[in-house]
């Protein structure tokens, strides 16, 4: 599956087949949400909470490609990402884009 951040494929011909996504809500356990509270007094980067937002891309990713095959795509386009805070300590990841067939 060729996974792009552009709305074509050079020098193929291409069947739009539709919009998917990929959508995922994923939080830290109580223990690493504490830590990263006492991270913020200090500053820096909250390790755990890039490799949360990491996983849930990856996850988010996955779903997407699973719906693109489910629609017989060869790839997706246009690909996309977003996120958004759920509550406290949990983080909503969207990836979509378009799927579409190679004709040629």
């Amino acid at each position: 599956m060729k996974l792009l951040n552009i709305d074509y494929i050079p020098g193929k011909e291409i069947e739009a087949l539709g919009i998917v996504k990929g959508t995922v809500v994923q939080s830290k356990n109580f223990g690493k949400d504490f830590m990263a509270g006492m991270k913020t007094l200090v500053g820096g980067e909250i390790k755990d909470y890039t490799e949360m937002l990491n996983e849930a891309r990856q996850i988010a990713i996955k779903r997407m490609v699973d719906e693109a095959e489910s629609l017989g795509a060869d790839a997706v386009l246009n690909i996309r990402f977003a996120s958004s805070s759920m509550m406290q300590s949990a983080a909503e990841v969207v990836a979509y884009g378009t799927a579409v067939k190679i004709l040629n």
